[in-house]
């Protein structure tokens, strides 16, 4: 192709506008929504019958559900239909979740606001502990790596399965000794993984909840088999309700009568199986645990079983083991019949006839053996009453707790049984009577249960439910009385950490402030204070969660001096962000207040501090947006120049997290506009000072940002803001900065951890730097458009990607820019800013340089379709040359010859290899047609009917 010379089309863009806005086509909305919900009927599973295996079938009434696959599948769900063909492993996945929602609907008196022991578990995991060794017996007959032989006949089968049951014989087990309690926790976990012998490994587990040689271990213990049984009973339930599976599954609130039977059969094997164990222990907690295979059989099985359970306990000698034995049953009874009070409450009194022997010669010499004192034991009952109670308590009237008062009070006023009461019953019911409570704290006997744990007990309880407002103050008194003249520092800050809630919730900055004051005082002695910072954490958060108000919180005077006490760095960090967060939260408006200024000063700094070359980004991102946060919360009104002083400390102090630095900037460009609007663009000799310091600000801190993209978005930006200040020669100096950046872009980037190519990047911003180049006026010691010259530069010298076409994408760009540049009026302007529009005035010799940078655009634009054809892109070929066809028809003047038969050739370009959309090149002809009938644009009618749609063959 011959080179061609570039003529721009002149525009009016008044008129255009009115044009457009007069053939706007109206929209029209169609009835779909991809988020509306359909309607959508559940298919029903196909039977299946496999060798070896039951039979079952899942079908289901027709459910509205929002599913979008219904459109593709007419309603037919196909999870559903796979599961029909699937193994049976999608039955037991049937099964599973019809047992889920039968359990639902067994619970259904049990609502959300009672307790989970799930929710229980881990706690008490947690707190019981020991670093004794343990030990712990084991069946012989499941030691991995034993050698199976076959068993090819049913007769073999039952002989084998009764042999491993006679094997539970004492002398048939093994001892493993000296176990970690780690290593004691991974056993029982191995246990319950490996379930494959349900009857063997439950009984053997249940064995071990008779043993408390290592007692302050016995209630994790207790948790841990539990969890072996829970299994166990539901596979065996499970396994005989997959049984029942016939033609169609058993409804939800199935009655004996339902069940066939095999299934029945099946069930009562496994009852005679476990009255044949003669250890009391094991025979109690495996029969608990299928307490709902009763089910099965008769329908007042589970009524019956109970009370029965409940007088075998009286059995288990002692005290600690049977009160978690009713702790179990308890749970088993409100899982599978929540409405039969009348058990849980057997259970309680029994338990209240017996605890006199906690103080009897049997448990005491027992403690004596193994060393623990009276105050480490009566603690290891709580878990289990603590249960009890809930049970009791749950949906109970408000006289049962004053009937539980009552027994306390008969039984001296026990501790243990006081701290279950306050544990269990309603917030509001122990609020109501907290004098009474106290009362009966103080006649209590402190021997194995010090008081200040009741304190904490009625602390937690008051946090949740306030008490009669004549009372608070004495409340507070009686029990800080107690609380602080606690000499262990643990003992203390575990009851101070409750109570900080309470006085922040009902008191002033000065009784917070006196709380505080004491909790140093008593954490300070000895470094107190490093084995309690999730305590101190605790009272910080309690603080900031009531006292929103920063502008007092920073005045308590004792606020600032209690963080002085988080001295381990990563603690202190995370105290600084909680206050961050909150103050992010509810700090509604923008502040200047010096005391919140320098205290939020002083805690992002720590933050801003911790971060070393070890720290995550996640955690940057984290800690960048609080300090973010603040710094945008910080306005000092119409004291601008005040304003920009605490941008640069921020600066100073900030400097090593980017998006901090990176909103300073953007503040600070925020500043310099809104000097400008205050002004009305009619800057002073002060006002223009200050926006040039601004402007300074912004070009200082740029180059310590890493991100390329980064620098050149805010090079740009900022020039841009200089440029609507009249601050001409800043601007140019950010523009020619920016240029000067573009050869340092790398080929690929880092992108949320990804690696991706940059061109795309790059194109983008240079899209937005011509826009601003436009309006841009020319520096009146450089030649023409030397900011466009300079950019072509660069952009010929930057090495692109061979196989991408962005190179000639941004040469068509600058074409547009340059086409725009030559109009007598510009589309946009600046506010008292003299583009070259209105500097040249259409001058020639303007005109002329424009033209012969276009014609440096174009012929760089042609030499590549040239490439194209060489290399065999012709895909790409095609649509770059109708790419550039319409840059030639919106910007060109085609009523030159020479332009006119380029635009012909190219349109021939497009579709000479078959690779053009036929339907974009009759809608371009369309829009060729109409554009023709416009006033001066008669010479498209000519070109129309120069430009042949060529069908494929």
């Amino acid at each position: 192709m011959a080179a061609f010379p570039w003529h721009s089309r002149n525009r009016n863009y008044k008129a255009e506008s009115a044009t457009y806005h007069l053939e706007a086509v109206p929209l029209e909305f169609g009835d779909y929504h991809p988020l509306k919900p359909i309607t959508v009927t559940e298919s029903k599973m196909k039977k299946v019958s496999r060798k070896g295996s039951t039979s079952s079938t899942s079908s289901s009434s027709s459910s509205s559900v929002v599913d979008p696959l219904s459109s593709v599948l007419d309603g037919t769900d196909p999870l559903s239909m796979f599961a029909a063909t699937a193994d049976p492993t999608a039955i037991a996945a049937v099964m599973d979740s019809s047992r889920k929602k039968r359990d639902g609907d067994d619970n259904s008196i049990v609502q959300s606001d009672f307790e989970s022991w799930a929710s229980k578990r881990g706690e008490i995991l947690a707190r019981y502990t020991t670093t004794e060794k343990l030990s712990i017996n084991l069946f012989m007959g499941s030691e991995k790596g034993k050698t199976v032989p076959a068993i090819s006949t049913m007769s073999e089968k039952v002989r084998t399965r009764l042999e491993e049951l006679d094997d539970f014989e004492e002398g048939s087990q093994k001892e493993l000794l000296n176990l970690t309690q780690q290593d004691y926790v991974n056993r029982i976990e191995e246990l319950n993984q490996s379930l494959k012998d349900a009857w063997a490994s439950d009984q053997k587990c249940s064995k071990l909840l008779s043993d408390t040689s290592v007692i302050q271990f016995y209630p994790s213990k207790f948790v841990l088999i539990t969890d072996i049984l829970d299994t166990f009973g539901n596979l065996v339930f499970d396994r005989i309700f997959s049984m029942c599976v016939g033609d169609r599954v058993l409804p939800d609130d199935f009655s004996p009568e339902n069940v066939n039977d095999t299934a029945k059969e099946t069930c009562l094997n496994w009852f005679f199986k476990i009255a044949s164990i003669r250890e009391l222990i094991p025979r109690f907690y495996v029969e608990a645990s299928i307490l709902k295979c009763n089910k099965f059989l008769s329908k007042t099985g589970i009524s019956e079983c109970l009370p029965r359970l409940t007088c075998m306990i009286r059995g288990i000698g002692d005290p600690l083991v049977s009160v978690f034995a009713r702790a179990y049953l308890c749970r088993v009874g409100m899982e599978v019949a929540p409405h039969l009070k009348e058990s849980l409450n057997k259970n309680f009194f029994d338990f209240l006839l017996i605890f006199k022997q906690i103080h009897g010669d049997t448990v005491q010499n027992h403690l004596v053996i193994q060393g623990v004192e009276l105050s480490s034991y009566l603690p290891l009952y709580s878990p289990a009453m603590d249960w009890i109670f809930q049970c009791l308590s749950y949906h109970a009237p408000e006289a049962l707790l004053t009937e539980m008062m009552e027994r306390c009070r008969k039984l001296g006023n026990n501790a243990l049984l006081l701290n279950s009461v306050m544990s269990a019953f309603r917030a509001e019911f122990i609020a109501t009577r907290s004098i009474d409570f106290i009362g009966m704290i103080k006649e209590c006997n402190e021997a194995g249960f010090p008081k200040h744990l009741l304190f904490r007990s009625l602390g937690l309880n008051l946090a949740l439910a306030d008490p009669p407002e004549g009372d608070r103050l004495q409340i507070l008194n009686e029990a800080w009385k107690v609380i602080t003249k606690l000499k262990n520092p643990q003992d203390y800050i575990n009851c101070a950490e409750v109570w900080i809630e309470y006085t922040c919730k009902h008191f002033t900055k000065r009784e917070v402030n006196t709380v505080l004051a004491d909790v140093i005082k008593h954490m300070t002695p000895d470094r107190a204070f490093e084995d309690s910072y999730p305590q101190l954490r605790s009272i910080i958060k309690k603080v900031i969660t009531h006292f929103h108000d920063f502008s007092v919180l920073f005045t308590v005077e004792k606020f600032l001096p209690f963080l002085d006490m988080f001295q381990k760095e990563s603690v202190r960090v995370e105290v600084c962000k909680c206050i961050m967060e909150v103050f992010i939260k509810h700090q509604k408006e923008p502040t200047k207040d010096p005391v919140i200024l320098n205290a939020l000063l002083h805690v992002c700094k720590t933050m801003h501090d911790s971060v070393n070359a070890l720290t995550l980004e996640d955690e940057k991102r984290m800690l960048a947006y609080l300090i973010n946060g603040f710094i945008k919360m910080v306005s000092f009104g119409r004291d601008f120049e005040q304003q920009l002083s605490f941008y640069v400390e921020a600066r100073s102090m900030f400097c090593n997290l980017e998006p901090v630095l990176v909103q300073l900037i953007h503040s600070v460009n925020r500043l310099a506009m809104e000097t400008r609007k205050v002004m009305k663009g009619n800057h002073s000799r002060k006002t223009a000072a200050f926006v040039r310091a601004c402007v300074a600000y912004c070009f200082i801190t740029i180059p310590s940002l890493v991100g390329i993209f980064t620098r050149l978005n805010l090079y740009l930006h900022s020039g841009q803001v200089a440029l609507a200040n009249q601050c001409l020669s800043q601007a140019d100096a950010f523009f020619k900065t920016a240029i000067s950046l573009i050869p340092e872009v790398p080929k690929m980037i880092s992108i949320d951890g990804k690696m991706r190519l940059s061109e795309s990047f790059l194109l983008e911003f240079l899209c937005n730097f011509f826009s601003t180049l436009l309006i841009v006026p020319d520096h009146p010691e450089h030649g023409v458009l030397f900011l466009v010259r300079e950019l072509l530069n660069v952009i010929q010298e930057y090495t692109w990607e061979d196989s991408s076409d962005d190179k000639i994408r941004i040469y068509t760009y600058v074409l547009h820019l340059l086409s725009a540049m030559s109009q007598e009026t510009y589309l946009y302007h600046v506010d008292k800013v003299d583009s070259n529009d209105s500097l040249y005035g259409g001058d020639s010799k303007f005109l002329a340089e424009n033209n012969k940078l276009c014609e440096t655009a174009m012929a760089q634009v042609l030499q590549h379709l040239k490439t194209l054809a060489k290399d065999e892109a012709l895909k790409r070929q095609s649509l770059l040359g109708l790419s550039f066809f319409n840059s030639i028809l919106a910007h060109g003047d085609l009523r030159n010859n020479r332009l006119n038969q380029l635009s012909v050739n190219l349109w021939h370009l497009a579709q000479r290899h078959g690779y053009a959309d036929t339907r974009t090149m009759v809608k371009t002809l369309e829009y060729i047609k109409k554009q023709s009938k416009q006033p001066d644009m008669g010479h498209l009618t000519e070109l129309a009917l120069r430009l042949p749609l060529q069908t494929r063959t």
